[in-house]
Order: structure tokens, then sequence, then C-alpha cells
């Protein structure tokens, strides 16, 4: 089986609060790869509380975005349609939850590979593919860069280069 995860393609990342030129860029080629992906699509989406700004994270990026039950919190309406069942919400840039998930699915059915798309790739995309690499560390992981934007554009290219010294092929 081949696994899609798909990283906080949420309104607050794309065109909110911490929204991007290079965000809004991938867009369509992130909802091109889902909609032809043969395997499992999975979601996941950033999420916080009423009380982020008090959060260590919310410190150091004192601006409020991915608030559950708000516009900004939901997977961006063009890829709703290809969002099956409820994204895995992470309160961390990283989620043990979702390496715990696909490694329940690779008991139940073989994972052959993994690729990731989304955002921050320098911040949840490496970080989610860091967790998966050691839950999962003989499944082949890569990385779709023209499917994913970094905070910026250096730092996006940084967080590749990282990924493929790691052992996580970067297309």
């Amino acid at each position: 089986m081949n696994v899609l995860v798909v990283v906080d393609m949420q309104n607050d990342f794309i065109d909110g609060a911490l929204g991007t030129p290079e965000a809004q860029k991938i867009l369509p080629r992130v909802v091109d790869k889902v909609k032809n992906f043969d395997g499992k699509v999975i979601f996941t989406r950033d999420t916080h509380g009423e009380d982020y700004l008090q959060t260590q994270e919310g410190r150091k990026l004192p601006v409020r975005h991915c608030i559950r039950g708000t516009h900004g919190w939901q997977i961006h309406d063009s890829l709703q349609t290809y969002c099956v069942g409820e994204p895995v919400d992470k309160g961390t840039f990283g989620s043990t939850a979702l390496g715990m998930q696909m490694s329940r699915m690779h008991e139940e059915e073989p994972i052959d590979r993994m690729e990731l798309v989304g955002l921050c790739t320098d911040i949840c995309v490496i970080s989610n593919a860091m967790i998966l690499k050691a839950f999962l560390p003989e499944i082949g992981i890569s990385v779709d860069g023209a499917c994913c934007a970094g905070v910026t554009p250096e730092s996006h290219e940084r967080a590749l280069r990282a990924m493929e010294a790691c052992q996580i092929a970067v297309r």
C-alpha cells in the first residue's frame, strides 16, 4: 500500500493568518497530487485552543492560528472532497499519534512507501517526516518538494536538504 500524508493544508497556512504566496502557489499541485494518488491519503491538521498565546509555541510565535473550530483551522476547501475521515489533529509540530496510526496501518496491511506534502516544509513537514522515519525506519519515505512550502523559500530548501541527509528522498 502507498500512503500520502498531507500536512496542515489549512486555511490559516494558505491565505489566512500565516499564509504565504508560496503556500498559495503549491495548492493546485497538492490538489492534483491528492486527486490522482494511488493509495491511502491521510491529512494532518494543526490544532490549537483559545489559550494558544499562553503556550510555549504561542509565546514564540504570537500569531493566533488554527484555533479549533475556526475557518482557519479547516482543511482548505479545494481539498475537502479528498479528506475522507477525520484528519489527525496535532497540537505540536510533529505528531506521535500519526506515527502510531501509521504503525498500526502497516501491521494491518504493509506500507510500501509513504510520501509527504504540505506546510510548512521547515516546521511540520520535516517534524512529521522524522517521526514517521523513527516509527517505520524500513519504509521508504519521500517528500515532494514542489508540493511543499516553507516559512521562506530559503528555509524550505534547508529543510529539504536536512531531510535528504536523514535518508528521506526528496522529489
